[in-house]
Formats: C-alpha cells, sequence, structure tokens
C-alpha cells in the first residue's frame, strides 16, 4: 500500500493494466491525472489538435494492436466532441477506454452553469458504451478500474466510460492497487454445440459467415480449422476482411451486395453459420434456410433470432472456444461428407472480378493502390466511393489490417483512425483513404502527425464536392445542392506542416505516389485529381430506400 493522488492511482491502475499511451488533450478538468501521466515513464500521452481524434485513435490502435486503446478529455463538450469516435467503436466492437473528467463533487447534478457542466453525463454516453463509472472518492479507484477493465476484456467488446470530478484526481491517501483484470473466456453449453454439429453434418450446402467477433476474439486460426475440416466455404464480413487470407482456397470474400455470385449462394444455402456477427438487415438468407448464430452476446442472437431470420440456432458463448469445441464435436461425429469446396470458390471468385459488380475507374484505382503497398500494410477506409468499393474487392491477406466504420459509417473518421493503428504498429505501413470532403474533418491532426512522427500516408481523392452526395443529389432526386467546396492546395498545406505533399494528376497511377510515401518513412499526404465524381457509377447496387417512400419504412 503506498500513499499517492488519485491522478496517480488511476494513471497507475492504468500502466498495470497494459496501458502504454493515452490520446488525450490536458484539458483544466484533468490536471491531475496529466500531472500524474507526465511523472510515470511507463506511460506517454498523445495529444491530438481536436478531442473528436481522441477516439479515432483510440480505436485504430485498438484495432490495430488487438487490444484496449485509451482516450482522455475534459467533461461536457469534450466528451461531446469525442463521442463520435464512440459511436464508431460501438457499432464495430472496439475496446476503447474513455476518460472523463468531471466538474467539482458538491456541484454534480445542481445545474449551477459551472465550466463544461452538462447534467447527467453518464447518461448521455450511455449509447455509445456497455459500461460507464463515476469514481467519486480516492479510496474507490483500485474496485473500479478493476470493474471498468472487467467489462473491456470480457463479454462483448465495446466502449467503457470511467469518470471523475478534479478533486478525486488530486487528494492523497493510501491505496493498494489490484492486479489486471483477467480475461474469461466462457465456451458455449455442450447441448448448443452438439445441436449446431448435427445441423453442419446434415447440411447439403452450407456456408460460413464470419464477422468481427471472430476478430476480437481472436479466432482466426480456429475458424481456418473450421472450414478445412467441414470444407464449408467461408464468407466474412467487410469489418472482418482478412480473418482468413483472400488466398485461402475456401474463402469467397466479402461484403454481401443486393445482387450477385455471393449472394446468389446465401439464399441458396440450407445452413449459414454466423460467426461473431450480427448477420443483420442486408444480409437475409433465402425461404427455408436454417442459421446457426454463434456469438458471446446474448442479446446479438436474440436480435437475428425471429425478428430478422425464420430460423435460428443460438449458441453463446467466445468464439475462439467456441469454434474449436464446435470443430472438435463434428470431427468426433464423423465429420461432414461435404466435397472440397476449392472448385465452387474459384468459379465464384471469377464471377465477381468479371461481373457487372466491377465498376470502372474504381476498379483500376483500386488495383494500383493495392499494387503500391506491401501485403501487410493496414489500411483506413473512410466513408468514400473508393471505401464502398473496397469493401467486396480490396485483396486481405492479414487479420487487423483492413479497417472501417461499422454501421456507424463516420465521415471523416479514416485519418485520426490512421494515426492510432499507426502508434500501435510503427512498424507495419499504414495507409488512410479518404476524399476530400471526409478528409478535411480532421485535416489539423496532419499536426499531430508530425509533432510526433506518426508515419502515416494519407491518399485523398480530390474532386471539390461531397461527391456520394452530389451524384445521389442529381441522379435520384431533384438535383445538387450544397456539395461544392473549396479547397487547399493540399500538398502545400501538407508541406506547410513539415509532412511529405505528393500530388498525383492521373488516380490510376496512385500506387507509384503510396510506394514513394511509404518508402520516405514520414507523414506524407496524398492529393489525387478525382474524375468527375457525379458521373462514376455507384460502387454498390441500388440506392437509398427512403429515396421514395413506402410502407415497409413505417414503423
Amino acid at each position: 500500500m503506498s500513499k499517492m493522488s488519485g491522478g496517480e492511482a488511476l494513471v497507475n491502475s492504468l500502466v498495470r493494466e497494459g496501458v502504454e499511451v493515452i490520446f488525450g488533450l490536458p484539458g483544466v478538468q484533468m490536471y491531475g491525472v496529466v500531472s500524474a501521466i507526465k511523472e510515470n515513464p511507463a506511460i506517454k500521452m498523445i495529444v491530438p489538435r481536436h478531442e473528436q481524434a481522441t477516439t479515432y485513435m483510440a480505436d485504430g490502435y485498438a484495432r490495430a494492436s488487438r487490444g484496449i486503446g485509451v482516450a482522455m478529455v475534459v467533461p461536457g463538450p469534450g466528451l461531446y466532441n469525442a463521442a463520435a469516435g464512440l459511436s464508431t467503436a460501438y457499432s464495430v466492437s472496439s475496446q476503447v477506454l474513455m476518460i472523463a473528467g468531471q466538474i467539482p463533487r458538491a456541484t454534480i447534478g445542481k445545474n449551477l452553469g459551472g465550466l463544461h457542466e452538462v447534467n447527467d453525463q453518464l447518461e448521455t454516453i450511455k449509447p455509445v458504451t456497455k459500461f460507464q463509472k463515476r469514481i467519486m472518492n480516492l479510496k474507490d479507484i483500485p474496485d473500479s478500474m478493476a470493474e471498468v477493465f472487467s467489462e473491456l476484456r470480457n463479454g462483448h467488446p465495446r466502449p467503457v466510460e470511467v469518470e471523475m470530478p478534479p478533486e478525486t484526481m488530486v487528494e492523497k491517501d493510501e491505496v493498494e492497487l489490484y492486479e489486471p483484470a483477467p480475461q474469461l473466456r466462457v465456451a458455449a453449453s455442450d447441448e448448443s454445440i452438439e445441436t449446431a454439429a448435427k445441423l453442419i453434418i446434415d447440411a447439403n450446402n452450407p456456408i460460413i459467415y464470419a464477422g468481427t467477433g471472430v476478430v476480437r476474439s481472436q479466432a482466426e486460426e480456429e475458424l481456418i480449422q473450421l472450414t478445412e475440416a467441414t470444407n464449408i466455404p467461408v464468407i466474412n464480413s467487410a469489418g472482418s476482411k482478412g480473418v482468413i487470407s483472400d488466398d485461402h482456397k475456401h474463402s469467397l470474400g466479402s461484403s454481401l451486395s443486393g445482387k450477385g455470385p455471393i449472394k446468389d449462394l446465401v439464399e441458396s444455402s440450407d445452413l449459414i453459420i454466423v460467426l461473431g456477427s450480427r448477420f443483420a438487415l442486408r444480409n437475409p438468407a433465402g425461404d427455408g434456410c436454417q442459421i446457426i448464430h454463434l456469438d458471446i452476446d446474448p442479446e446479438e442472437t436474440k436480435i437475428l433470432e425471429g425478428r430478422i431470420q425464420k430460423s435460428v440456432t443460438s449458441v453463446n458463448g467466445d468464439a475462439k472456444l467456441s469454434i474449436k469445441k464446435l470443430t472438435d464435436k463434428i470431427k468426433s461425429m464423423g465429420g461432414t461428407s461435404l466435397n472440397s469446396p476449392g472448385e465452387i470458390v474459384a468459379k465464384i471468385r471469377e464471377q465477381i472480378t468479371s461481373g457487372d459488380q466491377i465498376t470502372e475507374p474504381q476498379n483500376s484505382i483500386l488495383d494500383s493502390l493495392r499494387a503500391g503497398m506491401p501485403k501487410e500494410t493496414i489500411t483506413v477506409w473512410d466513408m468514400t466511393q473508393m471505401g464502398y468499393y473496397s469493401r467486396a474487392f480490396w485483396k486481405t491477406y492479414y487479420t487487423s489490417t483492413y479497417i472501417d466504420s461499422g454501421y456507424s459509417g463516420n465521415l471523416g473518421y479514416a485519418y485520426p483512425t490512421a494515426l492510432g493503428a499507426k502508434v500501435a504498429k510503427p512498424e507495419v505501413p499504414v495507409v488512410s483513404i479518404s476524399g476530400d470532403g471526409g478528409f478535411m474533418y480532421n485535416v489539423q491532426e496532419l499536426s499531430t502527425a508530425v509533432k510526433y512522427g506518426i508515419n502515416t500516408v494519407a491518399v485523398v481523392f480530390n474532386d471539390n464536392h461531397y461527391g456520394n452526395v452530389r451524384r445521389d443529389l442529381e441522379e435520384d432526386w431533384t438535383g445538387d445542392y450544397g456539395t461544392e467546396f473549396v479547397n487547399p492546395n493540399f500538398v502545400q498545406m501538407a508541406e506547410s506542416f513539415g509532412a511529405l505533399g505528393i500530388k498525383v494528376t492521373d488516380p490510376n497511377k496512385v500506387g507509384d505516389a503510396i510506394a514513394e510515401a511509404i518508402a520516405a518513412e514520414r507523414p506524407a499526404l496524398i492529393d489525387v485529381d478525382m474524375i468527375d465524381t457525379a458521373k462514376l457509377p455507384r460502387p454498390f447496387v441500388g440506392k437509398a430506400a427512403w429515396a421514395i417512400p413506402h410502407e415497409d419504412l413505417l414503423p
């Protein structure tokens, strides 16, 4: 037991839990924690230029490191600014810890108009966090931090928030810190595993649909053992690209769309084995199809069962343990009688790469992007035409190297998220891909990249518009309105920050610039002149359902 301040107890608890970096701003209510970070050589703080970037960077760090990312902001508006990144982390099941300040203890809930006061702050953050904790007294810090990290490491991985009033951070007392909170993996029950195994053995044309739950549980090897033991081909969600390499003979690729050979395969399957995914609205199975839904979160299986799909067998448990248990059970029961799917997979992949889902110039640009990067490069895709197209067509070879914003769909998240990923994996190339509209959301983080030597490459496809919105308005509504803007000279702007700026006039040659930027080993921005995006085909099928009112959208 040692005498320490609340800030020191918090920071020492983080260090014990394995935290090495915090993405935070040193605002007024956080000085007690900031001082403790400064005095502790085992941890450092990276200070971005906007609170929004704290949670995006923490999310990128968490996903690239396959661990926990930590953000820190002042209460009220600071937390509101950071909430966009929490929304993304929540939607993609990312382990992000938000440390927020509070106003002085005696004024909480009094609505006195204190600096940064927001009444019911815990309630405001609930929709984008799985757990919230307010620590009022120094003595409660060890218990509270053990609880916080237990929530982060166990169950459905999602963001967690902890907050303190400023005086708790500076008060001193004797404190005994705890050992790190353990990860407690729980396998699915024997009964549910046996039921699932029987369904798999009896199926004629099953498929596996792997989601981010496989990634978060680090169950990639168990997935490969399952597909190779059963000869069942694998589709993965966009968010789990790389969970099985696109080079694997059983891999069909990712991202179902409204039509195409993968969609046809799903609708003709008699059994879909959903692993760690919602398998929600965009992925309906065909009539008469049975679904095995293996997920750590019973609430997710409840959502799927009976509401979106008709026949669902729930298997609740940790993906890593439960997939292995399922594979072993299938083997012990004699295995499946399915032939190798290699020929079918190869045929479908050929149809995909030569079918009417291919659009130009997106495909050629994507090929150039891929050619300019090593296979292990971590890519972060903004809500942009190339990002949409990448979900199905970006070749991904390693787990946790393709990062998207999930169903949250945050425009502008890509660059700060890529910075966090690069902090986690400094030895691996990291590239963000944005449009000019999205990149300008967090353009100021070029300063952060240069200050800390975070050598991320930012690719900016520049058409001087919110291009997707412009095309939608022109094609589906009464015409363009409000989508045009004035951009800076991106190359000169990058150079003014001290970063490398590269201009590309032919987007089909962007790969050469990426190779140059990666080799430079410094923060870099590649400004790519983009063809008039209003004239490009949609890199996905159909348009928004709400473009025309109809009864299906009514509650």
